[in-house]
């Protein structure tokens, strides 16, 4: 039976290439891609097992974490990450009309983040409209001389689309990284572990604990990221990622005893493998 991985569609976004790159290290034979619209419906397709796994990115080289992933993981904490991925961005403008007609840019919120300056420098005036995903915006603007979306190259497969401009991300070295879930922990040892908590109440030196919990286990910390807990103001979820390589294959379960009395929720994403993909 095939193997049904959901990704943020439709067919051409950065998240299908990411999701056949896993799935081929994975060694998950002959998967079904199953596009969904917006992050948290590809999350909740493996959450609630409508698809086997999902594929979505959770952190970006210039713009941080991804924010829809990280609060839809603090909402499903049955999920695993099994492997990630980190695959180059190289944004391209594309267009049925010219450079000089356009006056809307269309394209997924983080792809806009990441063409910012390119955007100020070469057209101003042009309107921002954000989208579900690049692929979404390339197919808006077909057939339109004023619209240009922001997409990868291969979105230049479609239909009347022309290539105005490669590449307009503002970091050459523009990255992201991508994760896939599933609602069993992987059994294969990792590099790096991934954990979420939150505190039991906002007072000074509570964060410092719990970040020398870790500290103490002789453990490097390759990503934290906060982000609110949406009960009260100044309340936030804490995202940490840490770096297993040369670690005893007991630390993980170690780390979660010395946390688990400082914190109000603990979640581990479990431990997995990240591999670096070098191709644009």
């Amino acid at each position: 039976m095939s193997i049904q991985v959901a990704y943020l569609g439709p067919e051409g976004t950065y998240a299908e290439k990411a999701a056949w790159e896993l799935s081929r290290l994975e060694n998950i034979d002959r998967p079904t891609l199953v596009p969904c619209i917006g992050l948290r419906s590809a999350i909740e397709h493996v959450a609630t097992n409508l698809c086997d796994a999902a594929v979505v990115p959770i952190e970006n080289s210039v713009e941080g974490g991804v924010t829809s992933t990280l609060d839809a993981l603090w909402s499903y904490p049955q999920l695993f990450i099994n492997r990630a991925l980190v695959l180059p961005i190289k944004h391209c403008l594309l267009s049925t009309g010219s450079l000089n007609e356009i006056s809307e840019v269309l394209s997924h919120p983080q792809a806009l983040a990441q063409c910012n300056e390119w955007l100020s420098q070469n057209l101003p005036n042009a309107l921002q409209l954000p989208t579900n995903s690049t692929a979404e915006a390339a197919r808006m603007v077909q057939g339109s001389k004023f619209r240009a979306a922001i997409a990868s190259r291969a979105s230049t497969n479609l239909e009347g689309l022309n290539e105005l401009a490669f590449p307009i991300n503002d970091v050459p070295g523009n990255r992201t990284r991508f994760v896939l879930l599933k609602t069993k922990e992987s059994q294969k040892k990792g590099d790096i572990a991934s954990i979420a908590f939150s505190l039991h109440s906002n007072v000074p030196g509570a964060l410092l604990q719990a970040l020398s919990a870790i500290g103490n286990l002789g453990l490097n910390m390759s990503r934290i990221e906060s982000r609110p807990s949406k009960r009260e103001l100044g309340e936030y979820v804490f995202f940490v990622d840490v770096d297993l390589k040369n670690c005893d294959d007991n630390v993980h379960n170690q780390l979660m005893k010395a946390l688990m009395p400082l914190c109000e929720h603990l979640i581990s994403f479990g431990s997995y493998s990240n591999t670096e993909l070098n191709i644009g």
